[in-house]
């Protein structure tokens, strides 16, 4: 007998132990798949991507209008749905419910028992056993499985419940119920990218996807340097900390990390001066910064802005084979004139602080900065909390994922003009399409083995994934940071993108792609972030008649003026694909007050004729590898 067999007979050492669960796996792959969820681009937004869970993406309105119909007039189905949202925050309201009394509580457990009924029906009991909360998982089954049309089960009923509410357990018991319903509704959740950066709470983004109940990670282009930093690269850090002092959360993540920002400070303080260009981007919930705020961190900004520019110029030069020479720009500043050669053409300089920059070797760092950056990189890595995120961002991460044979990925795939696999060449060797996400993905889990080490070839590699011109988190011929700072002429502004990004239009190369992923069913599907749909301009996050979906989340408010929207999801059930629009989100009181539903379900892609079932999908696929494990299994006992 095989080893893996001796493991099993450990578990299932009788026949009619194995022949039990072969029925449970039978049962369990013709039931319906869970409903999926995925989403994108929420960059630290927390209170936006909080109300989405909470919300189920609008499937939680969705299901309380299924199960009510027209029992429950609008008003209480709106009330039910906070209730379910934000059980905690409104039963500590008094304006929720003036009078919560023992008929109220009686009144709303009922309706959360029927509701959870209603969305645990095509789960199996041991499932929706595993949502209840631990503390009343016992009470919730006898509640959730009482006949109560019985006279002696409608007392036993009511006497649990009545003892429940005397004992003062409603209000927790109430919001166990909301979070087992909410559980129930969104099986599995999929991120696809962006987590971090522009916005100031992705550590409680972190936090609440590491206590979800079941998610995977598609890593984003700024997911990447925050990995890039921890694993090492010094380049990966400054720019991270640059995008946090442009928009006016440094000291946000400086607090929720444990960073030492002291000898940036004081450095800043001493080689900068004010400079708007540096000002700091405030969101509409930021309030106001003092003078004396605003220009430390317009200092601050600048430091951080010319030490990347010196680190990564000298990246460039090391790593000849990454061919970003034209990325090179402090090389090309004629110093004595405030000029700067780009692509050919020269440019005036402007809002310039190049005051710790030596003409003659332009890309090194002063000893002073080179302190600051070690000490930067040291507290970075030593940040308790952010050692925990870094490590569930690569247990539940990946460059890409194929699930239920569709293939999700961040950025892009990187295409020539003329629509082939447009290839990365390195020491000889090409990779493209489905080679190329490997290839990253192996250098980035290389580099996580070594964090000590800053300027291997794998930790420069990630440094190249954030910004590299075949990069697939990135997708764009040049980055134009430095133009973007120092050069009036927006023309050097523009950075022009990968043909993968009008190539995506076309149902033929979304079938090329998915096929370089070895998927070949006509249900397969593309689910890609990265890239805001410009709503106001008429464009669908629907591309490929239908192949292949952009579901930016776009809560960034950076975001809203282009799109018009808060961004979208996706839902994915065993009736299809349903695309959800969101609307900016204002605040969690604003939301309580006005009860207004920020989110529009649905516009249905795809309608199957027939459910797709469990047996259907990857899970499915594991749980009969297990079968076949099982019946190798019982022929065992048989032969014996």
């Amino acid at each position: 007998m095989e080893q893996y067999q001796r493991i099993l007979l450990k578990e299932f050492d009788t026949k009619q132990k194995v022949i039990t669960e072969l029925i449970n796996l039978e049962a369990i792959l013709h039931l319906p798949k869970g409903t999926e969820l995925y989403l994108s681009d929420v960059h630290g937004e927390f209170e936006a991507f909080d109300y989405i869970l909470r919300t189920c993406a609008g499937n939680l309105t969705e299901k309380i209008n299924d199960c009510f119909g027209q029992d429950l007039p609008l008003e209480e189905k709106n009330k039910l749905s906070l209730l379910v949202s934000y059980p905690k925050i409104l039963l500590e309201k008094s304006g929720f419910c003036p009078k919560k009394d023992k008929a109220w509580y009686e009144e709303t457990i009922h309706r959360l028992l029927r509701l959870l009924a209603f969305v645990s029906a095509k789960y199996t009991r041991s499932k929706v056993r595993k949502a209840l909360p631990p503390q009343y998982s016992y009470i919730i089954e006898e509640l959730l499985y009482t006949d109560t049309t019985l006279a002696d089960n409608k007392l036993y009923f009511g006497t649990i419940l009545g003892y429940l509410i005397d004992l003062h357990e409603a209000p927790a018991f109430i919001i166990g119920l909301s979070q087992a319903i909410r559980q129930l509704i969104i099986d599995h959740l999929h991120l696809v990218g962006d987590i971090f950066d522009r916005g100031a709470a992705a550590d409680k983004i972190m936090d609440e996807l590491m206590a979800y109940h079941s998610v995977d990670i598609q890593w984003g282009n700024h997911d990447i340097i925050w990995l890039g930093a921890f694993f090492g690269s010094k380049e990966c850090l400054l720019i991270l900390l640059r995008i946090a002092a442009r928009y006016n959360y440094l000291y946000d993540i400086e607090r929720a990390y444990g960073l030492n920002l002291r000898p940036l400070s004081i450095f800043a303080e001493e080689h900068y001066r004010g400079n708007p260009k540096f000002r700091p981007i405030l969101g509409k919930n930021d309030g106001s910064l003092s003078d004396k705020e605003s220009l430390q961190l317009e200092k601050i900004h600048q430091a951080l802005a010319i030490i990347q520019f010196k680190l990564e110029s000298q990246l460039i030069k090391r790593r000849p084979e990454f061919a970003m020479d034209k990325n090179i720009t402090l090389d090309k500043v004629d110093f004595d004139d405030m000029t700067v050669e780009v692509d050919g053409k020269t440019h005036p300089l402007v809002n310039t602080c190049f005051q710790t920059i030596d003409s003659n070797q332009p890309d090194q760092l002063t000893a002073e900065e080179e302190k600051v950056v070690e000490s930067l990189l040291d507290s970075f890595q030593h940040s308790v909390k952010l050692r925990q995120h870094i490590a569930f961002l690569m247990n539940k991460g990946s460059m890409y994922k194929i699930y239920n044979n569709h293939l999700l990925f961040h950025g892009c795939i990187p295409l020539e003009a003329s629509g082939d696999f447009q290839p990365f060449q390195v020491n000889q060797v090409r990779y493209s399409g489905k080679e190329l996400f490997d290839f990253f993905e192996y250098h980035i889990r290389k580099s996580a083995q070594n964090p000590e080490i800053c300027d291997d070839f794998s930790t420069d590699l990630i440094w190249y994934c954030w910004n590299g011109k075949l990069s697939p988190l990135f997708g764009k011929e040049k980055m134009t940071t430095f133009e973007r700072y120092f050069i009036a002429d927006k023309e050097t502004h523009k950075e022009e993108e990968n043909s993968y990004f009008s190539y995506r239009n076309s149902k033929k190369i979304c079938q090329l792609i998915l096929e370089e992923f070895d998927l070949y069913s006509p249900q397969s599907r593309i689910v890609n972030g990265h890239t805001p749909v410009k709503t106001l301009k008429g464009e669908s996050p629907i591309r490929g008649e239908g192949m292949l979906f952009v579901i930016d989340g776009g809560l960034c408010q950076a975001y809203h003026k282009k799109t018009g929207i808060a961004g979208y999801s996706l839902l994915n059930n065993s009736y299809g694909f349903q695309i959800v629009t969101h609307q900016p989100f204002e605040s969690v009181d604003a939301l309580l007050e006005h009860a207004e539903n920020l989110t529009s379900l649905k516009k249905v892609v795809e309608n199957v004729g027939e459910r797709t079932l469990i047996k259907s999908t990857s899970i499915g696929e594991i749980l009969q590898r297990q079968q076949q494990e099982l019946f190798s299994l019982l022929h065992e006992f048989y032969d014996h």
